[in-house]
């Protein structure tokens, strides 16, 4: 009820002129009383300058039980960026000294708060390919809203990062001297290879690659260009990763993980660049069968080879070399049913129990071999310098 003041209300005459009060509701001649959302009443006065008089049932704003009511990344996101801050919002300002939210993994970071939303900033963009889970405890020990509003239930949520991009890892792999291609940016800025882009500029730029330009070295086969796919870990790229793995004291297996993206970093802010050059090396079971070897845009070998017989090919494609030996026993069976076990040198595997190596013929220059590709001792011997680790070897009919 509205109280309008201490003076007497008279009874009302014939005309209804005055005012009357009847039991205990007040009856005000030309005013409106309508209900409200909440369910309360609201009383309209609409006489005269007389002032609008309002009342609406229910505790005042932020007073009611805590609610989450947006979130960034999504819960169930599978692609959010690790670059992006975590984000929450509430249906009212937060209270200082509440307990914050747990991201697990643990990740380095911190909360800050700003009305009645909650942004986490991650001391380094969150890791690739990792879902995260977000626990927000509930009641007195949980969050609580400035005027004591709290969480009726735990609130657990997750995301999971998205991948680093393939391009941004040939950019780097090119720019180090992985691949046959040279890698310059469009804009200069903090990117790989300058000694003060530090970690996390290097994980912001693996999520979103700075646009530049690849180029081609000269001297290369159109075989080789042929392999060249762009954003895409194609055999170019993997026997570039398998390359840089061999040079870094990693498990050399091409794959692409958090260990290999670190040391790429780490290699890339101290200027790190490959050691022994590009290799490439195509054998052609053409006739005369051969082997020919580029390396640093040269041709450095031309040489006969033996590739498999017909009932053992060659496999014919692109691989990388994966194992290496100087000297080695290479045993197995023959098409015959009997088993063999020859010693062999100069020896790089690059597909399965294939590889190129030096085993003594009468001949060379046709197929002769269990799949692998033979080559005389001394082409051999100037071979095996060259077909390093992630070497490519394209077998070609």
């Amino acid at each position: 009820m509205i109280d309008i003041g201490p003076a007497k209300l008279d009874k009302v005459d014939d005309a209804g002129t005055r005012p009357r009060r009847v039991g205990m509701i007040l009856v005000i001649l030309a005013s409106a009383v309508v209900m409200t959302g909440s369910g309360g009443l609201a009383y309209l006065v609409n006489s005269g300058n007389t002032p609008n008089l309002a009342r609406a049932a229910g505790p005042p704003a932020g007073t009611g039980p805590l609610r989450v009511t947006s979130m960034t990344p999504a819960t169930g996101s599978a692609t959010a960026t690790g670059v992006s801050a975590v984000r929450i919002t509430f249906s009212a300002p937060i209270a200082a000294g509440s307990a914050m939210p747990r991201l697990s993994p643990v990740t380095q970071g911190s909360w800050q708060a700003s009305g009645s939303a909650l942004t986490f900033i991650p001391d380094a963009p969150l890791a690739p390919d990792t879902r995260f889970t977000l626990r927000i405890a509930a009641g007195e020990s949980g969050l609580r809203g400035t005027a004591g509003g709290e969480l009726a239930r735990p609130v657990v949520a997750s995301f999971r990062t998205g991948p680093y991009s393939s391009l941004r890892l040939a950019q780097l792999l090119a720019e180090l001297g992985y691949l046959p291609l040279s890698w310059q940016p469009v804009a200069m800025g903090l990117v790989a290879g300058q000694a003060d882009a530090g970690l996390a500029a290097q994980q912001t730029l693996a999520y979103n690659p700075p646009a530049g330009t690849f180029t081609w070295q000269p001297g290369y086969p159109a075989t080789l260009r042929g392999l060249w796919q762009l954003g895409q870990v194609g055999p170019l790229v993997r026997g570039a990763v398998m390359a840089f793995q061999a040079q870094h004291g990693l498990a050399i297996n091409g794959v692409v993980g958090p260990r290999l993206w670190h040391a790429l970093f780490k290699a890339a802010n101290n200027g790190e660049r490959n050691a022994v050059g590009y290799t490439y090396a195509v054998a052609s079971e053409g006739s005369p069968e051969t082997l020919t070897i580029w390396h640093d845009g040269r041709i450095v070998l031309r040489s006969l080879a033996n590739t498999g017989i017909a009932v053992d090919p060659t496999a014919l494609g692109t691989f990388p070399v994966y194992e290496r030996f100087r000297n080695t026993i290479m045993s197995g069976v023959n098409p015959d049913g009997t088993t063999y076990a020859d010693p062999v040198s100069f020896v790089s595997y690059f597909n399965g129990g294939d590889a190129v190596h030096y085993f003594a013929r009468a001949s060379y220059g046709f197929p002769q071999s269990l799949g692998c590709v033979e080559l005389p001792y001394q082409s051999a011997a100037r071979a095996y310098p060259f077909l390093t680790y992630g070497s490519l070897v394209t077998v070609t009919g």
